[in-house]
C-alpha cells in the first residue's frame, strides 16, 4: 500500500493534530492523492483529562534534553487510542508542539512517529516541521497546502482566505486558479498573532475554566480600549509575512488586562485577537471572497461578530461550505502526510519563507515492514 501512495494514486490517509489549545486529539480520514482532495471519512476526538492537560501545560517551553517523560506519555497514549481502529495506508502524526522559535533553537513536537507506527502497524509521517526551520523558514503555518487544495475542492472561483483560530491565529490567501500551491501567486500565508489561548488562560486562572463558553463571558464585558491599543502597538504586527508565534508569545496580553473584572478582561482579550486578524488581513494580496473561519475561535459569536462589523468580505464558519472546522487540521496532516511520501513539497517561500520549497517530515515504517 505505501507502495501506491509514493505512486501517487488515491488513498486513505490518517491525520492527527494536539494543538497549542490544548484541549486534546483530533484524528481523521482523508481521501487524497497528495495533490487532489477526493473525499473525507471518519474521525474522533479524544479529550485531554484535567490530569493530562497539568502535564502538558507544564511542559510547554522546553525542549529535547529536558525532563519529559510524563508528558511524552501522555502524547503518545493518547494518540496511539485516538488512532486505533481506522483503515488508512498512512498517518500523519503532528506530535504536541511544546517550543517554537525558528529563529533560534527551532522547533519542538513531542512525540515518537516510530513508536507510533510500531504500536498502530502503519507507516507513519511526522516531524513535519524541522526540515523547514533547517532552510530558514519559520516552520508554520503547515496547513496552507492543504487549504489551497480545500479552495479548489469547495469549487473557489476567486480567492478566498482560511483564518484558524486556535491557541493561535493563522491565515492562509489561496488562489485556486493556481494550480499547484508553490507556484507563484497561488499562496500567502502567517501567524496573525494570539487567539484562543490567551483567553483560555484566563478563564482557568479566574474562573477555573477551560474557555469562555459560546463568548458569554466576554459579551457580558467592555473592551479597555487603553489595553487594546497597547496591544496593537507591538512590533510583530509591523513585520511583513511569512511570520509564526509560539504559544505563548504575547504572554503578556494577562498583565494588560490584569486590573480588570473578569467580564472586562475576556471582552478585552477577544478584541485583541479578532484585531490581530484585521491588522493580519491587510497583508492580503487582493482581498478575498470570502474568509472561511475553523478552529475552536469559530464558536465564540463575539469574536466572529467582530470580524464581521470590520471586514468588508463575507465572514463564515467552513462548515458553509461543506468543510469540518474541527478536523480540518487533522485531516491537514493526513493530507501532508500524503505529499511526504511522495516527495511532493509541504512548504514554500509564500507560507513560511523556506529558502526553497521543501518537503518536511520523516516517513517510519512498523518494524515488520
Amino acid at each position: 500500500m505505501l507502495k501506491a501512495v509514493k505512486d501517487g494514486a488515491r488513498v486513505w490517509a490518517l491525520g492527527a493534530m494536539s494543538g497549542t489549545s490544548l484541549d486534546g486529539v483530533d484524528a481523521a480520514l482523508i481521501e487524497t492523492d497528495g495533490e487532489a482532495i477526493f473525499g473525507f471519512g471518519a474521525s474522533r476526538y479524544r479529550a485531554y483529562l484535567a490530569e493530562e492537560q497539568a502535564v502538558l501545560s507544564a511542559a510547554l517551553g522546553r525542549w529535547p534534553g529536558d525532563d519529559l517523560e510524563a508528558a511524552g506519555r501522555v502524547v503518545m497514549e493518547t494518540h496511539i487510542e485516538a488512532l486505533s481502529g481506522f483503515d488508512a495506508a498512512l498517518v500523519g502524526f503532528h506530535g504536541q508542539t511544546l517550543a517554537h522559535d525558528p529563529g533560534g533553537r527551532g522547533t519542538h513536537q513531542l512525540g515518537d512517529g516510530g513508536a507510533l507506527a510500531g504500536a498502530l502497524g502503519v507507516p507513519v509521517v511526522w516531524d513535519f516541521r524541522s526540515a523547514d526551520v533547517r532552510l530558514g523558514g519559520q516552520g508554520a503555518p503547515l496547513a496552507p497546502f492543504f487549504h489551497h487544495a480545500c479552495a479548489r475542492y469547495i469549487g473557489a472561483d476567486a480567492p478566498v482566505a482560511f483564518l484558524n483560530l486556535g491557541g493561535v491565529g493563522n491565515l492562509t490567501w489561496a488562489d485556486p486558479s493556481v494550480r499547484r500551491p508553490e507556484d507563484a501567486g497561488a499562496l500567502m500565508a502567517f501567524d496573525t498573532g494570539p487567539a484562543n489561548a490567551p483567553i483560555n488562560d484566563l478563564m482557568m486562572a479566574r474562573r477555573g475554566m477551560p474557555y469562555d463558553r459560546n463568548g458569554a463571558l466576554a459579551k457580558a464585558g467592555t473592551v479597555a480600549e487603553g489595553a487594546l491599543e497597547m496591544f496593537l502597538d507591538e512590533a510583530y504586527f509591523l513585520k511583513m509575512p511569512p511570520k509564526s508565534l509560539d504559544r505563548d508569545a504575547f504572554a503578556d496580553m494577562i498583565d494588560l488586562v490584569g486590573e480588570l473584572s473578569d467580564a472586562d478582561a475576556a471582552a478585552t482579550l477577544t478584541a485583541m485577537s479578532a484585531a490581530a486578524v484585521l491588522r493580519g488581513m491587510e497583508h492580503c494580496p487582493e482581498p478575498p471572497a470570502r474568509l472561511l473561519v475553523t478552529g475552536g475561535g469559530r464558536h465564540n459569536p463575539v469574536m466572529m461578530d467582530m470580524l464581521r462589523a470590520a471586514l468588508d468580505c463575507d465572514v463564515a464558519p467552513v462548515e458553509d461550505l461543506g468543510l469540518d472546522g474541527d478536523m480540518l487540521e487533522a485531516q491537514a496532516f493526513g493530507y501532508l502526510a500524503v505529499r511526504v511520501a511522495r516527495g511532493l513539497p509541504t512548504s514554500c517561500a509564500a507560507t513560511t519563507g523556506v529558502r526553497a520549497a521543501v518537503s518536511g517530515g520523516t516517513l517510519s515504517t512498523p518494524p515488520a515492514a
